[in-house]
């Protein structure tokens, strides 16, 4: 931290330091089975202190633990018995997408389900959401945009090839990703080229490669060669990294406003944004979606954008205004596009237009009669 600068430290395998048999085979669903004679207190305490003296090299350090056993009190300050960490890994969040891309068509996916993993979260601890890890994008299995769009990665990522196959990877890996910051935690993580789709698993030279440098960089050259759609994912990406950190999204949690699972359109909020997306890999539609307060909003954030590789079915220059649903809530009606995601927010009014508005309302406000009703009208 001293001489290399580091900003903090992820512990890797954090399960098998916390329990004598390493957590190999262990269902943790029950306290009895955090806190038994199972566990190693040696190895709580070389946590309590390593986590002390990385804050007390650098205060604003971070350290992140990952740990599948889900130790109560990981995240916690050592004061209140906690561990110390700040976060733990979301371990469970790339296991879904893996799952879902493996075993279930998209015109199958469940909403509702999606969400309930991302909410999965002991409360009171942060977590570190994010679509891909080392399991798919660093030993040798496929990534994310690779089981998206397998052999036609390597004959129709040009930007000119019209593939539907690189259409829908395109498309559904910015959404993975978007809903993974958005809904997955109070951080997230890039993981070795997820930004831009990398093609393949990255590898650091070793005996089992024949110490090969070849797999063992992110491959930035299809990034800025200007003929690629990997250059459309990156812009994306630093569009939504922007978004979340000029919004501050991260410092609330998320709020679930809607879902309608026949049509795969899941609606939240979350910092005062409000997030639509809609899985459907057909269907577009026109239709109410629900916000918290009532006024004008603006999509500023469209997975549908030309410059991210979209068609620009979403504007980003209507204004929308909020009218009574039929349930009682706010809400307007909005197009959303199949395999589309848009962030919404709420117009920010001016001082002027403020000014204005109370000048009309003071202009158009009828006179009253003198007199006790004049009176009246005045309190």
């Amino acid at each position: 931290m001293t001489e290399y600068h580091f900003d903090g430290f992820r512990f890797d395998g954090v399960t098998s330091m916390l329990y004598h048999d390493h957590g190999l085979g262990v269902a943790f669903d029950g306290p009895e089975k955090y806190f038994s004679m199972n566990t190693d207190i040696e190895a709580i305490t070389y946590l309590q202190l390593a986590t002390e003296l990385i804050k007390e090299v650098n205060p604003k350090a971070i350290c992140i633990a990952e740990d599948m056993s889900a130790l109560p009190g990981m995240c916690l300050p050592i004061a209140d018995g906690g561990v110390g960490f700040d976060y733990r890994l979301s371990m469970g969040m790339p296991d879904l997408w893996i799952r879902l891309l493996k075993e279930t068509p998209d015109e199958f996916w469940n909403i509702h389900k999606i969400w309930y993993e991302l909410q999965m979260r002991r409360p009171m601890e942060k977590n570190i959401g994010y679509a891909e890890s080392h399991d798919q994008a660093l030993v040798g299995d496929k990534t994310i945009m690779f089981r998206l769009c397998d052999a036609a990665m390597y004959t129709d990522m040009d930007k000119a090839s019209g593939s539907i196959v690189v259409d829908r990877g395109v498309a559904l890996h910015k959404m993975i990703r978007l809903i993974s910051m958005a809904a997955g935690g109070e951080g997230y993580l890039n993981f070795m080229g997820n930004e831009f789709g990398h093609p393949e698993w990255i590898d650091f030279p070793r005996e089992g490669n024949g110490w090969s440098h070849y797999y063992c960089r992110r491959q930035w050259s299809l990034v800025d060669n200007g003929y690629l759609r990997y250059g459309q994912l990156n812009e994306f990406d630093k569009a939504m990294v922007n978004f979340a950190k000029e919004g501050r999204i991260h410092k609330t949690k998320p709020e679930y406003m809607m879902g309608k699972e026949d049509k795969q359109v899941l609606v939240f909020e979350r910092g005062g944004k409000v997030f639509a997306f809609n899985f459907s890999p057909f269907n577009a539609y026109d239709d109410f979606i629900r916000v918290p307060t009532r006024g004008e909003y603006k999509a500023v954030l469209s997975t549908d954008e030309e410059r991210f590789g979209g068609f620009g079915g979403v504007s980003l220059d209507y204004v929308y205004k909020t009218e009574k649903m039929e349930d009682g809530n706010n809400g307007f009606k909005i197009y959303l596009p199949a395999r589309t995601a848009v962030c919404i927010e709420k117009v920010k009014k001016t001082r002027k237009a403020k000014e204005a508005v109370a000048e009309e309302v003071v202009t158009e406000k009828p006179k009253a009669k003198r007199g006790k009703k004049a009176e009246i009208a005045d309190e």
